[in-house]
């Protein structure tokens, strides 16, 4: 089925999908410079795209016989654009205490000016893995697909895939696929409330820091100290430090992630 994609509609779908039709939101400015036709019915594989990061994929099909293999019943998916800071660790750490084993899987593909390349990401997470993580804990692998930004809705997209790769849990955290000041910082845990049947378990997590007083990364949720004593953790400073050559602070990131993404000349899309 061809189908004529015109302004009109283009607006229609950044309405609904974003939740803004601003082109200053990364995804809507993409839907706008879309082409003139949708081409929709059946879908054949004909071959496979080449693939940069074939030794760092597995297919649904693939991560289903080996979380089995493994004896997991458990499994939580994590979600990530990002390479990995002292928060998302803590994050993943927390709800492998109570779960058979922890499936990383980042996004690899078109993402906005500034965020990290792919093969950035996928170093960070090799050093992560290999000095702070169990043998065998954690499965290691990326999902080539574009980030689209849209916050709540694509958190909901996030759930479905890992789903799909055989995940029983999933962590949605503090404005998860969000960018700027579109969404709220909790929109997406609240968006699950429409989809209580999604066929895996959402894992909300607020925001963590860490606490000089706690001596950790802790959250508002176990952290009785004031606000003097936290250090929030910052993408956006860490970006900067990185940016300017500089070692993000062992309070924020590991030394053997920042070395990795330091070792790049330049980690991050133009």
């Amino acid at each position: 089925m061809l189908r004529r994609y015109t302004a009109g509609t283009r607006k229609k779908h950044a309405a609904k999908v974003y939740k803004t039709t601003d082109p200053a939101h990364p995804g809507v400015e993409k839907t706008y410079q879309m082409k003139d036709y949708l081409v929709g019915g059946k879908i054949l594989l004909l071959n496979h795209i080449e693939n940069p990061f074939e030794r760092y994929t597995l297919r649904p099909a693939e991560t289903r016989v080996l979380f089995r293999e493994k004896g997991w019943r458990n499994i939580v998916g994590f979600q990530t654009r990002n390479p990995p800071h002292l928060g998302h660790e803590y994050v993943q750490k927390s709800a492998l205490t109570f779960m058979d084993g922890l499936f990383i899987n980042p996004l690899v593909g078109w993402k906005k000016k500034g965020d990290y390349r792919d093969e950035v990401i996928i170093s960070a997470y090799e050093a992560l893995i290999q000095h702070y993580y169990p043998k065998g804990a954690v499965v290691f692998s990326v999902t080539r697909t574009p980030m689209r930004y849209a916050g709540p809705r694509e958190a909901i997209h996030h759930a479905i895939m890992r789903k799909n790769y055989g995940c029983t849990h999933f962590i949605v955290g503090r404005d998860h696929a969000g960018v700027g000041n579109f969404y709220g910082p909790y929109e997406a845990h609240e968006i699950f409330r429409e989809f209580p049947d999604l066929g895996i378990q959402p894992l909300f997590v607020k925001e963590f820091f860490f606490c000089r007083r706690c001596g950790g990364i802790v959250n508002e949720k176990i952290c009785p100290h004031p606000k003097e004593e936290r250090i929030y953790i910052s993408g956006t400073k860490i970006r900067g430090l990185i940016g300017e050559g500089k070692m993000p602070p062992e309070t924020m990131m590991r030394p053997e992630v920042a070395k990795v993404i330091l070792g790049f000349d330049n980690p991050f899309i133009e």
